[in-house]
């Protein structure tokens, strides 16, 4: 009887953490995918290690072994990320600080194309609402998850929107913040593919 009492406290604290709208700072942190242990529903985590894309032996890091939707209903295998930084780009369609970093996102997106991949994976809305933002903010040029039940969220422990997750060629999570209008961005790209 106790835990019934206790767990709408605790959902409630959690959805008050997660609606926040990038009110931190970011942090730089080396070799910390921060996927250890997670295992979304799903999202797929097989036990074995699979082979990195092409099947050319290299071993795909856990942060990108997973599978997704897009916003267009397409699938997206995260291991095809393998071999590039990628930028994963955490947002929420009614958040004014996510509109105001599309333009630098999209920006970073193209000026690196083919050298890293961006990824804009959204949450706390419905898809409809997902498909109107990248709409508005002209974003559609790099592919956007449509992470409705927060799978790639909770992957990759993110909080709160507007919000990066940057992965060096081998996986590993390079810096993880807040950076406001995208500003630093194509700083922290150029630095991994210079």
């Amino acid at each position: 009887m106790r835990a019934r009492t206790l767990l709408p406290a605790a959902v409630a604290a959690a959805l008050l953490t997660v609606t926040a709208c990038g009110a931190g700072s970011g942090s730089e942190t080396a070799g910390d995918s921060g996927a250890a242990g997670m295992s979304p529903s799903t999202v797929s985590s097989p036990a074995q290690q699979p082979t990195g894309p092409g099947g050319n032996g290299s071993a795909v890091p856990e942060a990108l072994n997973f599978t997704a939707t897009t916003v267009d209903g397409k699938p997206l295998d995260a291991k095809t990320l393998a071999g590039k930084p990628a930028v994963l780009w955490f947002w929420a369609p009614w958040c004014p600080k996510c509109k105001a970093q599309a333009a630098e996102t999209a920006k970073v997106a193209a000026a690196h194309q083919g050298k890293v991949n961006v990824v804009g994976v959204a949450g706390l809305d419905t898809n409809t609402a997902m498909k109107d933002f990248v709409a508005e903010t002209k974003t559609g040029a790099f592919p956007h998850l449509s992470d409705e039940k927060g799978e790639v969220w909770k992957r990759f422990k993110v909080t709160e929107q507007s919000r990066y997750v940057i992965l060096d060629k081998n996986g590993a999570t390079v810096y993880e913040g807040v950076l406001p209008a995208g500003k630093g961005l194509d700083e922290k790209v150029a630095g991994l593919t210079g």
